[in-house]
């Protein structure tokens, strides 16, 4: 396929040879900034404004929700602009790509909606019992979690059954182990995580935290589980295949949303509007680095080399670079800044 016609004769190398759509809850449009001259190259136009953006990686498709309209809007990549879109409902809360990505899983209240690609027409709706909060999926997709205020709901998407609560509590973000066995759900009233396993929707353990469990991001390789949330200065480490907590390390002032990379963790502190990056192996603080307003998410390019951090409060996104040279691999600075509307809160990348 050609290069998207915006790119034109204008690329040059020395960036990341693709784009990061950003969505930005007051405005109604993606900001797509090319990853490889750093620079907002347009503007997609929406009908409400995104609360959340994705991009597919087997097909040129990237997807926005807009809570205001019920509505997901498919964008082809390589004409950036809306080609068609799917009505889920008032209030959408979130999606999730299945892994073959053949279908999106719309989580809206009390509703969770499977969303056809090729059709891109609502195939199917599950009714939930109670106001969801958040959806995990396993990687298999054979299964998901729904965390809400009052407990946790497991579901054979296969036979698109519900089973719950499995256990009672006001639960928050949510993560599948690696090998889809085992769930991990933040308790935030109890401070601590609840392990389940999925084939029973039996507890294994519940893991006390120092910390409120706002915030949860695991390793590529599934080995380790990082959490942030009120009550410290640092991040929790969870081992999910030992159901154990190995230690808590510090990293930033009051840390919030995470990303990794291959061998790195970043961790954004919105109120002192930076971003704290450490080592997965060592655990060693490697970097600190200044970003702007209000940071609330850091998303990594796949090659490792850039990671942006969306300032919601400033409007921008700043993008970290890492040092080339092989005696300062482990250096990472602020390369730049580029304004993408008010209030960005997702972006995804996206190769060419």
């Amino acid at each position: 396929m050609a290069l998207p016609a915006l790119a034109a004769c204008t690329r040059r190398s020395g960036g990341y040879p693709g784009y990061a759509f950003i969505a930005s809850q007051g405005e109604q449009m993606l900001a797509v900034v090319d990853l490889e001259v750093m620079a907002v190259a347009r503007h997609i136009a929406l009908e409400g404004s995104p609360s959340q953006v994705l991009a597919a990686a087997t097909r040129p498709m990237v997807y926005a929700l807009l809570p205001e309209t019920g509505a997901v809007h498919e964008i082809q990549f390589y004409r950036m602009s809306v080609a068609r879109k799917a009505m889920v409902g008032a209030s959408p809360i979130s999606m999730t790509l299945t892994p073959d990505e053949k279908s999106l899983l719309v989580l809206a209240p009390r509703a969770l909606i499977g969303v056809d690609l090729e059709r891109m027409q609502p195939a199917w709706n599950l009714t939930l019992p109670e106001e969801p909060v958040e959806l995990g999926l396993s990687p298999d997709g054979k299964s998901a979690a729904i965390t809400s205020a009052k407990g946790i709901w497991l579901v054979d998407l296969v036979a698109r059954r519900l089973r719950g609560p499995v256990i009672d509590g006001d639960f928050g973000a949510v993560q599948f182990r690696a090998d889809g066995e085992l769930v991990a759900a933040a308790n935030r009233g109890a401070r601590m995580l609840s392990l389940i396993d999925i084939a029973s929707g039996r507890l294994i353990t519940h893991l006390p935290l120092p910390v409120r469990p706002d915030h949860l991001c695991v390793t590529q390789d599934g080995g380790q589980l990082f959490v942030t949330g009120e009550g410290m200065d640092g991040v929790v480490i969870v081992y999910p295949y030992q159901t154990e907590i190995a230690e808590t390390v510090l990293a930033g002032h009051a840390p919030g949303a995470m990303a990794v990379s291959s061998t790195l963790l970043f961790v954004a502190s919105p109120q002192s509007g930076d971003v704290t990056i450490m080592t997965i192996d060592s655990r060693k603080v490697i970097a600190v680095v200044p970003v702007g307003s209000d940071p609330g998410v850091v998303v990594v390019t796949p090659d490792d080399r850039y990671a942006l951090a969306l300032n919601r409060k400033s409007g921008d996104v700043a993008v970290m670079r890492a040092a080339t040279a092989a005696t300062k691999k482990f250096m990472w600075t602020l390369l730049t800044v580029i304004p993408v509307g008010d209030r960005p809160v997702s972006a995804a990348v996206r190769g060419v």
